[in-house]
């Protein structure tokens, strides 16, 4: 019998979602710039860059968050993108006073990444797979420690 949605093991899941205090500028900037087309154009026509670009902005940063990281079915997957635990060896927790040391000069270009600015600390997966061009995997997260004992488990 194989196993379905619902009785699928889940060890760690987490949503890469924006934080609070990033969300005002980007909304300040879209009301600033319908506000300077609003000056512009008369009648319905002021209105509606409101109506634009505020919903708009703010699908956007929803659309930036929806990142999800999550241990289940005996697979990593990052995004998009997956890979079965079997495949995967060391598991490094980067603190955050490292991270730009680990995204700059130490970065191999062939590693798949999922990172996210507003989330600090990262965890650095290596790729035991021959045929896998990918060394490692960067993956954000908010919870290191617990998303590496979901993956060496």
């Amino acid at each position: 019998m194989s196993e379905t949605a619902v009785t699928a093991t889940t060890t760690f899941r987490e949503r890469l979602y924006v934080t609070w205090w990033i969300w005002p500028l980007p909304l300040l900037a879209a009301a600033l710039l319908a506000a300077e087309v609003h000056m512009g154009f008369p009648g319905v026509r002021s209105w509606l860059p409101y109506v634009i670009l505020l919903p708009l902005t703010a699908a956007l940063i929803a659309k930036m968050g929806s990142t999800k990281v999550e241990v289940a079915d005996g697979e990593l997957r990052a995004g998009d993108a997956h890979i079965p635990l079997e495949l995967l060896g060391d598991v490094e927790i980067i603190a955050p006073e490292d991270r730009r040391r680990t995204m700059g000069r130490e970065l191999d270009p062939a590693a798949f990444v999922v990172h996210r600015g507003w989330v600090k600390p990262l965890v650095r997966v290596r790729v035991n797979d021959p045929e896998d061009p990918t060394p490692y995997w960067v993956i954000s997260t908010r919870r290191p420690d617990e998303l590496a004992a979901a993956i060496k488990s």
